[in-house]
């Protein structure tokens, strides 16, 4: 029995972290077709980028920000504010995943000292 304990032991540390959903507030940005990012108070994440394939999980749940309190930068194109649950690639500093998004009044990430300024 302490044999097959240890086993699974073994496996459970050596098999990585699970990802954990994460919330993360801030700037929403989509200054372009295809570019979407997140800038938080730990940086920025990115969603999609222009050319890439590489694009999060779960893009359908995030909504037409343009919509509600938002700024336009660039014809269509613009930056809200946000909280988004997520699971993120840290290394790469990507969201990979999104489970839901919650648009915020442009005052709260204007407010949050903590948060770059937009571009």
């Amino acid at each position: 029995m302490s044999r097959r304990v240890a086993i699974s032991l073994l496996l459970t540390l050596t098999a990585g972290p699970a990802l954990a959903a994460e919330n993360r507030c801030g700037w929403i940005q989509n200054p372009t077709p295809g570019n979407l990012w997140l800038d938080d108070a730990q940086g920025t994440w990115i969603l999609s980028t222009q050319g890439s394939d590489q694009e999060a999980l779960g893009m359908e749940n995030i909504p037409d920000f343009s919509e509600h309190d938002y700024v336009r930068t660039n014809g269509n194109y613009g930056y809200a504010c946000a909280c988004m649950k997520v699971d993120t690639d840290t290394a790469a500093k990507r969201i990979v995943a999104v489970y839901s998004f919650q648009q915020l009044s442009l005052a709260k990430c204007q407010n949050d000292k903590a948060l770059p300024t937009p571009e």
